[in-house]
């Protein structure tokens, strides 16, 4: 599912490019953001409702990594904008088990050396239209679908076992953006939504420089939170990111 989603988003940029060039009122645009990440929670329990909760944070020690994302969309008719995003993220941690852990069938007892790999990768659909536009703000709204593809591996001892979770879910975006002088922007980028069961944020703050009409440059804070609570799992977690990024139009 992994290399799937890879090809599926790689096919849609294609698209998305080729669309644009078709058509003359579209210009198309691509993203790149470099991240450094600092994992603030990733609590487990693994079934939801029978699995030891633990902590891939406190319990062992999580390592800061460094990320990388790729959006790619278009803005067609003026106001319309649809894009396609690829965001992977593995996170590892290691420690020694402070008590018994039942992990997703397995049991790893107490004072067991482990090591834990969390990956969370994020493959969206995006649309948003231009609901306000104006000399300084300019505000968008839309929905996206998101294909997460993601697992929870935990390993030690001789023993070794591994939850995996592939599904879609829909997401509110959004975009803000203010532009105090020519060239300067600030903005709030992202989607979000909750529900019962649980919750996914993954918000930008950045500050945005445009040397040039073809070129953007931004810096700035990214969080992405969220999680389920259901009987298959239970996992949360929050991530901040440090980012810097570029935007070429074509």
């Amino acid at each position: 599912m992994r290399a799937m989603g890879w090809r599926l988003a790689l096919a849609i940029v294609g698209l998305s490019v080729g669309g644009s060039a078709a058509a003359a009122s579209a210009q198309a645009a691509l993203e790149v953001e470099l991240g450094y990440v600092v994992p603030a929670y990733m609590d487990v329990g693994i079934p939801g409702d029978t699995g030891t909760r633990f902590s891939l944070n406190d319990d062992l020690e999580a390592r800061r990594t460094p990320a990388f994302r790729g959006r790619c969309g278009y803005t067609f008719r003026g106001r319309h904008w649809a894009g396609v995003l690829a965001a992977p993220l593995t996170v590892e941690s290691h420690g020694v088990l402070a008590a018994d852990v039942d992990f997703n069938g397995t049991r790893f007892p107490r004072g067991t050396s482990v090591d834990a790999k969390f990956r969370f990768d994020s493959y969206r659909l995006i649309y948003r239209y231009l609901v306000h536009r104006s000399e300084r703000w300019g505000v968008s709204l839309g929905v996206a679908a998101k294909v997460r593809d993601a697992a929870i591996r935990l390993a030690g001892g001789g023993w070794e076992s591994e939850k995996t979770n592939t599904g879609m879910v829909p997401l509110l975006s959004f975009a803000v953006t203010w532009t105090p002088s020519a060239g300067w922007a600030a903005l709030v980028d992202g989607e979000a939504l909750g529900a019962p069961q649980g919750r996914a944020e993954d918000v930008l703050f950045a500050v945005r420089w445009e040397p040039d009409p073809r070129l953007a440059v931004r810096a700035g804070y990214r969080v992405l939170e969220g999680g389920s609570d259901v009987d298959e799992v239970y996992t949360f977690s929050l991530f901040h990111y440090a980012v810097v990024g570029a935007v070429w139009k074509f």
